[in-house]
């Protein structure tokens, strides 16, 4: 019966090619959806006029898939191909380590966790499938590893200096977050340990409550709690970035009174302008731009209401006549399972769209990449 062993090596062999091999791409190609159109009209004028902006987005999560970030990719929304094409000069780069089950707006319970396939699907580390720490501290290397494979393109930031001199050099500045700090595991000392591995932004929740306090789309709509408290205190003495996306409305409160630091909300939309579960009130995010802070509009539905370049540029007025110009960047959520109609190369569209809508160029410049680019010169570690 020799053969039946051959059969059955066979069916296992192919069960692994298309579990490792096949799955993971058709995944990511159908959760990471560019909408198919034509070439986006850009004038000299906006052509012109783009060059000459560092272009910054607040949070993509590429880090997530199984592709080479150094090469071009016919999935997906970004690579450094793709994001220098588009003229971008700072990508935040946000590590998603935890995903409940569904991903619903309105309410996620914390029980699930729907990486654990992927990961494994993906040839990640087994250190990885039960660890969320280990999650984070795999994708910083896999951001460590962007910059040893492509030196003369991109550099990973972790200080100021290290900043000024990826714009100084004309290569792509790559900032290391965290999308929910469930990394840290409930134990504060993972602070420490993720800011050696690089994080200089810490987001606090992702889609479900935490031990830090409630998610925007969690179950309790509670604030800090203590940990929290301890953790945002710890988080902003060692030098990182507060990013409230996905934060419940009593977090974003608590925090404001907790820390004098400016914070980041890395991909939102303005309720006020697009009224679904995914935005916070117009209120609070005035009061995060009173803070000094930064909120990076996204391209997605749920936060726009318009994925199309002009729906974009809509969304970034309204931002700006509610909080002021320069407190308002990008936050495409690129990778991040959601569908857009661009990608990274053209963003030079959402230029055109904003001339169209009549913005001046200063906050063009403003808002595309020098409001992002000036926040973080002024809030990384100095070395």
């Amino acid at each position: 019966m020799k053969w039946v062993g051959l059969v059955l090596a066979a069916l296992l062999a192919a069960g692994a090619y298309v579990f490792f091999g096949v799955l993971p791409g058709r995944f990511d190609a159908k959760t990471n959806v560019v909408l198919p159109h034509g070439a986006y009209k850009v004038s000299a004028a906006a052509r012109a006029l783009h060059k000459t902006i560092p272009i910054a987005d607040l949070h993509a999560d590429t880090l997530l898939w199984k592709r080479d970030p150094a090469k071009r990719q016919s999935r997906g929304q970004t690579d450094l191909v793709r994001l220098r094409e588009g003229g971008v000069a700072l990508q935040v780069f946000t590590a998603v380590t935890k995903v409940p089950k569904n991903m619903n707006l309105d309410e996620n319970a914390a029980d699930s966790d729907q990486l654990t396939l992927l990961m494994a699907a993906q040839a990640w580390p087994p250190r990885t499938w039960f660890s969320i720490y280990e999650r984070a501290a795999y994708q910083a290397g896999r951001l460590a590893k962007l910059e040893k494979d492509a030196p003369d393109r991109f550099i990973f930031v972790r200080s100021s200096a290290d900043l000024q001199r990826a714009l100084d050099e004309d290569k792509l500045a790559g900032i290391y977050g965290i999308e929910g700090a469930h990394p840290l595991e409930g134990d504060l000392a993972n602070i420490a340990r993720l800011y050696d591995q690089g994080v200089r932004v810490m987001g606090l929740q992702h889609f479900f409550d935490n031990e830090l306090g409630g998610s925007l789309h969690g179950q309790s709509g509670a604030g800090l709690t203590e940990f929290g408290e301890q953790a945002v205190d710890a988080a902003v003495a060692q030098g990182v970035v507060i990013d409230l996306a996905h934060a419940s409305e009593a977090v974003v409160r608590d925090v404001l009174a907790r820390s004098s630091k400016p914070v980041i909300v890395s991909h939102t939309g303005l309720k006020g302008h697009c009224d679904t579960a995914r935005n916070i009130p117009d209120d609070l995010m005035k009061a995060i731009a009173d803070h000094g802070g930064l909120v990076g509009v996204g391209y997605w539905e749920a936060a726009a209401c318009a994925t199309s370049p002009e729906g974009i540029a809509a969304e970034i007025l309204y931002g700006v006549g509610l909080l002021g110009a320069d407190h308002v960047a990008l936050g495409s959520d690129f990778d991040g399972a959601v569908t857009t109609a661009l990608d990274a190369s053209e963003l030079a569209a959402i230029t055109q769209a904003l001339m169209d809508a009549g913005l001046d160029n200063e906050t063009i410049r403003a808002v595309m990449g020098e409001n992002a680019v000036r926040f973080f010169l002024e809030n990384l570690p100095a070395q």
